[in-house]
């Protein structure tokens, strides 16, 4: 259903300028944003895919993934098509590379927030994820079922690119529990190639999220020919280091996908090697992924 947007504010001439992701998107009447699913209407910004979940299932945490918060318990999993970036070796492009802009669409199910909150507690779960793809494309969903969630002492989750500007994370704060940021790259020139983004509002977003006592844990899907240098992962882990020895790092193998479908899949060796790197620059948690 749509739903009136969060985080926006009116240009003239019934423009308007969304603030939810760093792209900042200044969008004319009729037109939508980068993401595909939030839409000016006569100078008022819609999120077009509130409620409408084309996945919701209980997982277990470690999914996420995330090892050192909740372990060992279920979180209730949620999404929407879209997403802001347009990774070419997205391993959900099934759903993430969909958007309203262009006409696609998935059979969901209609939700409303109270809802995802009662079949979490009747699944057993302790926390409900935001997660498959891009939370804050859907935030205005995300934050009213993230709000009910804390006052029925269920955890929320974002599982995100990153992307999001400090207003957004100011307004989830008092209900966001946990984070994993995928870190793709550590490269500006990756992020605009590859992505269609940038690299420095992960950056801020990460030592943001753990500025405002949100758990932090962070994945690099290491994609061979792309990021998998010595230097780059090297600089990833110190990044990660400095922010703080104790965020976990999830190494992650890449599996030919999508655009990379004639890609090769990680060497194993390659993600020793990145596990070496940041033991080396301190952390203190490091996990691979996908083997």
């Amino acid at each position: 259903m749509d739903k009136q947007a969060m985080l926006y504010e009116p240009l003239q001439d019934n423009k308007v300028h969304c603030f939810l992701c760093a792209h900042h998107c200044r969008i004319a009447e009729g037109r939508f944003g980068f993401c595909g699913v939030r839409q000016n209407r006569e100078g008022v910004l819609y999120s077009l895919v509130y409620g409408e979940l084309i996945s919701f299932r209980s997982d277990p945490i470690e999914k996420k993934p995330l090892y050192h918060f909740l372990p060992g318990s279920r979180s209730y999993s949620v999404a929407t098509i879209g997403c802001n970036f347009k990774c070419g070796f997205c391993q959900n492009w099934q759903i993430s590379q969909i958007n309203k802009r262009d006409g696609g669409n998935l059979p969901f199910r209609e939700f409303t927030p109270g809802q995802v909150v009662r079949r979490a507690r009747a699944d057993g779960c302790a926390s409900i994820a935001y997660t498959y793809t891009e939370p804050t494309i859907f935030f205005e969903f995300a934050y009213d079922t993230a709000r009910i969630a804390h006052e029925e002492g269920l955890k929320n989750i974002f599982v995100t690119n990153g992307f999001m500007t400090a207003e957004a994370l100011e307004a989830i704060k008092p209900y966001l529990d946990a984070a994993n940021v995928d870190l793709k790259s550590f490269r500006d020139e990756f992020y605009r190639r590859v992505c269609k983004a940038r690299l420095e509002p992960v950056l801020e977003s990460i030592a943001g999220l753990k500025e405002r006592g949100i758990w932090v844990e962070v994945t690099t899907l290491v994609v061979p020919g792309e990021n998998d240098s010595e230097e780059e992962l090297r600089d990833i882990a110190q990044f990660i280091s400095g922010v703080s020895p104790q965020i976990p790092w999830h190494i992650s193998r890449f599996y030919p996908q999508y655009e990379y479908g004639e890609s090769e899949a990680t060497p194993v060796e390659t993600l020793r090697k990145a596990e070496a790197l940041g033991r080396e620059a301190g952390l203190r948690h490091i996990h691979l992924g996908n083997v």
